[in-house]
């Protein structure tokens, strides 16, 4: 199996630095988290690894090998953006794209019928693709990406129009597909699935990185500083807290809250506070923070050098 190694790689257009010098490796038999906010370069990013463009400079390296057109045949790819023929039966389609990456005819329909199989979705074969529900047209693009047998799979938002019980489907094909040796790249912004996924993180942000390593090498750097509590009367207190800059309120619902202790507050004094003002407290721990919260204070902190700069 090959290694994804990415050197030093930037990306200009016009005025605009998309990528700015960043470096990360993505290894077989482990799946890698690519996030980011909204126009943080994690497209562009993607794009130069499947060589749909080339960076300015540095390099991408596929095995030992710069990517190029022999890297595409090796790859697959699921974009955001959709790309199936809504009126083309599924089967011919997904015959046609086997067919694109070299596979021949007869492979080609074994192949499809192996994963129509996989899904639970073989009378879709004669179906045209605009006659199934947006979750059905998702893991048909699905396959599109993984019918070639890909050392390499990426994925951008592959969850997106999945119920629970079709998202955690292909949950399992995917950590089979990891089981199997495969590189995989997986580029979302539902925290949730990345935690449950990723064995690495690189976190992208205005073209930069700043957060990359190993997920739980990460977590446990961020340190045990969130807390989660429980309570029953008043949330009153989260407001307090907040006020006199003891916490941040991360997630907040009826009776529950998670929150980021801040400056040299303790766990104590947060306990003090929610003791005053609730009936009773029924869960207090403190936990390492969440993909979500990393994620946000990295942002956050960068967002606050910048306007010091």
């Amino acid at each position: 199996m090959l290694e994804l190694k990415i050197d030093r790689i930037r990306k200009q257009y016009d005025k605009v630095l998309a990528v700015n010098n960043i470096s990360f490796n993505a290894q077989p038999g482990r799946i890698l988290g690519l996030l980011g906010p909204n126009g943080a370069g994690k497209t562009t990013t993607i794009r130069m690894i499947t060589y749909i463009s080339v960076p300015d400079t540095g390099q991408i390296l596929f095995g030992d090998k710069p990517v190029g057109p022999w890297s595409q045949q090796r790859m697959g790819y699921l974009p955001e953006e959709r790309g199936l023929y809504k009126k083309m039966k599924v089967g011919e389609q997904l015959i046609y794209f086997a067919e694109l990456k070299g596979i021949d005819r007869k492979e080609a329909k074994k192949r499809v019928k192996k994963w129509l199989e996989r899904f639970g979705a073989e009378e879709w074969y004669p179906r045209k693709t605009n006659e199934l529900s947006k979750g059905m047209q998702q893991k048909i693009q699905f396959i599109t990406a993984v019918i070639n047998d890909p050392d390499l799979l990426i994925m951008d938002e592959p969850f997106g129009g999945l119920d629970p019980i079709n998202a955690e489907l292909l949950q399992n094909v995917i950590m089979e597909l990891k089981e199997d040796g495969k590189t995989i790249v997986f580029a979302s912004h539902r925290m949730e699935q990345v935690e449950e996924l990723c064995d690495d993180i690189c976190l992208i942000s205005r073209g930069e990185i700043i957060v990359n390593g190993v997920l739980r090498d990460i977590k446990r750097k961020a340190g045990k500083n969130t807390i989660l509590i429980d309570f029953e009367g008043s949330d009153a207190f989260l407001d307090v807290l907040e006020k006199r800059q003891l916490a941040r309120i991360n997630n907040r619902s009826a009776n529950r809250a998670e929150l980021r202790l801040l400056g040299t507050t303790r766990p104590r004094d947060i306990l003090q506070e929610a003791i005053r003002d609730t009936e009773d407290i029924l869960r207090f721990e403190l936990v390492e923070p969440s993909m979500r919260e990393i994620f946000v204070t990295a942002v956050s902190e960068q967002e606050k050098e910048l306007a010091a700069s």
